[in-house]
This record gives structure tokens, C-alpha cells and sequence, in this order.
């Protein structure tokens, strides 16, 4: 066989081989559409298979409300502190009744007196696998302020992020929650380098995935319909509802392995929405699910 015959039919087979990819993803495109209609609101949607970077999305540069998502970001500035020297994770922070308010706070559940000494690691474990409110307050007061995960944020390409207000001030004014916001591009790089980049020493990124693999909060939203067993590791978001039946957050974000070893980075926000949170939860776990069987069945681009 020639040269030149060789290398058509290598031409011929990447033409079939991204001629099939490009059908797929339009099929998960459009199922991943027709899924978020019922949500009755916003959804943005960003994937990425970082092996490769393939990526989807929709809607992946507007503005979405972030809740408790943002507890990842602040997570990662809090460990940022912790590779400086600033911190260690078993150093101990003395924690106060005034420090743990009436808001959602597992580990005010546990010491509702306060009076306790409790680690960086373990006060980490408790704002990402638990979403403790409290906790991630006690962070933004004592720790890194909300300027500084912004800037630390800005300052390693993620852009399109602001956090203005910490979790008692969403508390205390509903629009408050509308200034903590990001894209789903936005946090999709973000799942990207602080996963594979240098954002992190070694030891604190894995520290910082061991937790979000141990998050707990919202198991109907992104591992909801996965086969059981599959490792996700995520952060969940969640607004109240108001009287007129508006939930601007209904979020979950991670990093889903497959069952071939490669990692699949997801974003969903459902935002402004009008929908039950039954439904809500479901949207979420139908796009995810949609995604990992589109991109389980599929190898490597060619």
C-alpha cells in the first residue's frame, strides 16, 4: 500500500470518527434541552471530559446564582492559605456560641454550646461533605474573606466569579444571593485546574476531592440515577423558595469517573426556576445521567 492511499484512508477514518462524536453530542444536546424544560426556569449546563477536553454546553455564559456552591471555591482558598504556610489543617480553631448563629449548622447540632476546638481539616470536612452554613462563615469571618477567595479566584483565571455575601447575609436579604454568582464556563474551568492543575500541592487537592467525594447533601441531584458506586465527587447549591413558588438556585457540581478510569467534569444550575424541587432534583439527575452514558459509550476522539 502507498503512501499516499495510507493516508487517505487514516483521513477517511478521523472524518467518520469525528463525523460520529459531532452526532452524539448533538443527540446529548438536544436530550439535555429537552430535560431542562421541565425545570420552568434557567438551566446552564457545562461538561467536560478532561482527559481529552471535550466539552458541551448550554447557556454556559450566563449569569447563574450560586448558594452553597460557592463553599468550593472558598475551599480552595482556604487550602491556597494552607500551601503558603499560612494554615495547617490540624491546626485547631477555637470556636464560640456567637459563632454558631441560627442557621443551617451540623456542627452547631453537635456542639450547640460551642466551646470547642476543631481543626482546619475537620471544619473543611463539615462547610464541603456537609454544606454547614455556620462553618462556612466562621471561614469567611476568621479566615479568607470573601475579597480574597474573589481575588484568589480572579488571580488563577476564573473570571467570571463574585462573592459578595456570606451565608448569614443571604439569610438576612433575599437579593443578597443574586451576588454570588458565576457561569457554568466559569466553574467549569474551575473543576478543571483545580483537578489536574497546580492550583493545589498534591496533598491538598487530594485532601480537597477525598471531601467532596464525601459529600452528602442533595443525593437525588448529580449522582441521583448513577449506577451505584460510581465515584462523584461534588458540591450541591440550594436556594429557599419564595412566595411566589421562585427558586434562583438549584446546583450541583463535580467530577464523575467512569467506569474506563477517565474523569467527566459536569456543571448543571438550575436558576430562576419555578418548578418543585422533586422536579428540580431530577433535572439535575437526568442531565448528569444523560452525560455519563453518552461519554461512557464513547472512546477517545479519534
Amino acid at each position: 500500500m502507498n503512501c499516499r492511499l495510507t493516508s487517505l484512508i487514516v483521513f477517511l477514518l478521523i472524518l467518520t470518527g469525528s463525523s460520529v462524536f459531532a452526532q452524539k453530542h448533538q443527540a446529548l444536546r438536544t436530550e439535555i434541552a429537552t430535560i431542562a424544560g421541565a425545570a420552568k426556569g434557567k438551566v446552564g449546563v457545562a461538561i467536560e471530559l478532561l482527559e481529552d477536553r471535550d466539552t458541551l454546553t448550554l447557556n454556559s455564559n450566563a449569569r447563574m446564582v450560586m448558594q452553597s456552591v460557592f463553599k468550593f471555591p472558598i475551599a480552595i482558598a482556604v487550602l491556597h492559605q494552607v500551601d503558603q504556610g499560612k494554615l495547617k489543617l490540624d491546626q485547631l480553631l477555637h470556636i464560640t456560641k456567637a459563632d454558631l448563629p441560627k442557621n443551617y449548622s451540623p456542627l452547631r447540632d453537635k456542639y450547640p454550646e460551642g466551646d470547642v476546638d476543631i481543626s482546619i481539616s475537620e471544619l473543611l470536612s463539615y462547610m464541603v461533605s456537609l454544606s454547614d452554613n455556620d462553618v462556612c462563615d466562621i471561614f469567611l469571618n476568621r479566615v479568607v474573606s470573601k475579597a480574597e477567595v474573589e481575588g484568589y479566584m480572579h488571580s488563577i483565571g476564573v473570571k467570571n466569579m463574585e462573592i459578595s455575601a456570606s451565608e448569614a447575609e443571604m439569610m438576612a436579604s433575599w437579593p443578597a444571593q443574586y451576588t454570588d454568582w458565576t457561569t457554568p464556563a466559569a466553574m467549569l474551568q474551575l473543576l478543571r485546574i483545580s483537578y489536574t492543575g497546580n492550583v493545589l500541592r498534591p496533598a491538598t487537592r487530594s485532601f480537597l476531592w477525598k471531601i467532596m467525594e464525601e459529600t452528602s447533601t442533595a443525593p437525588k441531584r448529580m449522582k441521583g440515577l448513577l449506577p451505584a458506586g460510581t465515584v462523584t465527587a461534588h458540591k450541591t447549591g440550594t436556594s429557599s423558595t419564595n412566595s411566589s413558588g421562585l427558586s434562583p438556585a438549584t446546583n450541583d457540581v463535580g467530577i464523575i469517573t467512569l467506569p474506563d478510569g477517565r474523569h467527566l467534569s459536569v456543571v448543571v444550575f438550575v436558576t430562576e426556576s419555578y418548578a418543585d424541587a422533586a422536579t428540580r432534583d431530577l433535572v439535575v439527575a437526568k442531565i448528569t445521567r444523560a452525560t455519563y452514558d453518552a461519554f461512557a459509550t464513547t472512546t477517545k476522539r479519534p
